[in-house]
């Protein structure tokens, strides 16, 4: 039989739990069992390829130290892994024991916590062993204490030898209606080859700088796609354009997702055109991009537009009424 044992404290020497392990690992050997320990806080840099190692075991152990407040980072890590990468059909037939020293409060909690993981990814639970140990040598000064450590050890050892059935819990049935991991067609070796790249440091380095790079090719090409954009629309207006002897004005046409908007000057007829800032404009106007558009297609007007609500407008009225005579783009 074998064992895994994935410690996620910090490997303190007066680590309570360090030393709960070391019994029980010595009440395995004692009955043929192979044994095999993971430090999570060794292995944090190649925690994502961890979640294989489940294949050689019949029953595993998840210990950790409450220090403060729940099971700790590393063992988090190391249960998303197996949520992202490990192989479901293995972990169904797994068995898991946790093993939780507290040395302020919450090893009850923890402990709970470990199980309902392990049977919302689908695996099987073995009772455990969790307590309050302030220090280690609590545990070392008491024999009574380390009979309790040896006979969990053995209860675990029953447990995944003759595949001990518990009734259903009730967490793996809302698991069974809402739980859902995203849709793939990845096999299980390929989807083990994606996390050793994900622990890969430079391999996941270098995939940054190629999406940084075609981030900045789309992004160039975008930007000379909305130039294109932009000319057209300065270009139509002028087109439109019908002067009026005498009026001066400015306008200010701000489209929505545009950096900049469109400034139009009017000055004793003569038009200026462009993508720009203007401080004090005599009407400003809001308004989304196919708006813009159905106004320049001929298909709306600006009055039009304001009167039902997709143009917003501020400033002289009059000059909003005069743009349709300016540029009717529907002639």
């Amino acid at each position: 039989m074998q064992i895994n044992i994935y410690y996620g404290g910090r490997g303190l020497i007066d680590d309570p739990t360090l030393f709960t392990l070391k019994r029980m690992t010595e009440v395995f050997e004692e009955l043929n069992v192979h044994v095999t320990r993971y430090d999570l806080f060794e292995q944090k840099n190649n925690i994502t390829t961890l979640p294989r190692t489940l294949k050689e075991a019949e029953g595993i152990i998840l210990a950790t130290t409450v220090e403060w407040h729940g099971v700790g980072g590393h063992m988090a890590s190391f249960l998303d892994a197996c949520w992202l990468y490990g192989d479901k059909e293995k972990i169904a037939k797994t068995y898991m024991a946790p093993v939780v020293m507290s040395t302020t409060y919450g090893e009850k909690e923890a402990e709970l916590d470990l199980a309902n993981a392990w049977q919302s990814l689908g695996g099987q639970i073995c009772p455990g062993i969790s307590g309050y140990v302030p220090e280690e040598s609590v545990l070392e000064n008491n024999r009574e204490y380390q009979q309790l450590i040896e006979k969990s050890a053995e209860n675990i050892y029953r447990c995944v030898k003759q595949q001990m059935q518990r009734l259903p819990a009730s967490v793996m049935a809302i698991k069974n209606i809402t739980y859902r991991t995203k849709n793939t067609t990845l096999t299980q070796q390929e989807t083990e080859q994606l996390s050793e790249y994900a622990s890969d440091d430079k391999y996941v380095a270098k995939q940054k700088q190629d999406i940084s790079e075609l981030a900045q090719l789309f992004k160039g090409k975008m930007a000379g796609k909305n130039d294109a954009d932009t000319d057209q629309i300065t270009a139509l207006f002028r087109k439109a354009y019908k002067p009026q002897a005498g009026l001066t004005i400015k306008y200010k046409i701000n489209v929505k997702g545009q950096a900049k908007p469109l400034i139009m000057r009017i000055d004793a007829g003569k038009l200026e055109i462009a993508y720009g800032e203007l401080v004090y404009p005599d009407v400003e106007l809001t308004m989304d991009s196919n708006i813009l558009q159905a106004i320049t297609e001929g298909r709306k007007t600006f009055q039009g537009g304001f009167m039902e609500g997709s143009i917003l407008s501020k400033g002289n009225f009059g000059g909003l009424k005069q743009l349709d005579a300016l540029f009717p783009f529907m002639n």
